[in-house]
């Protein structure tokens, strides 16, 4: 994600239409077509905003406790038609719970809870995680 961790900061990023671009850009340059967004975290401030724009553009849409959920309302969430797993661990009580609140409002949400798995639950259980995903895949048209 550009301006975390060692990563430069990249001036588009610093609005929500910015980052929706930006992202919008790589799926461009990596000739992809309906993919499957899998998003945990900071990459919530990406995901979002694109998912609530052109959700459409997406095959499926994988929210991993991510950041900036409460920034949009259960009636944006709502237009959203794109397949979703809602997926975290059980010892995350900070920002799961909070996630889980907000996009519960999807239409085409189901949840998976990884029991014993904390917020970066795809390192915690990977092997539930990549259960959890590929079912999830599997079922996409």
């Amino acid at each position: 994600i550009p301006g975390y961790g060692d990563s430069p900061p990249v001036e588009m990023a610093v609005t929500a239409q910015g980052r929706r671009t930006f992202l919008e850009h790589v799926f461009q340059e990596l000739g992809m077509q309906r993919p499957v967004l899998v998003s945990p975290s900071m990459s919530g401030r990406f995901s979002l905003p694109f998912l609530l724009a052109h959700g459409d553009r997406l095959a499926g849409f994988v929210p991993i406790a991510p950041v900036g959920t409460k920034d949009y309302t259960a009636e944006q969430y709502r237009g959203v038609q794109t397949p979703t797993l809602i997926l975290y661990g059980d010892r995350d009580t900070g920002l799961a719970p909070q996630a889980l609140q907000n996009l519960q409002h999807l239409p085409e949400h189901r949840v998976a809870v990884l029991r014993g798995a904390g917020h970066a639950c795809y390192l915690d259980k990977p092997e539930a995680f990549h259960r959890a995903l590929l079912g999830f895949l599997r079922q996409l048209k």
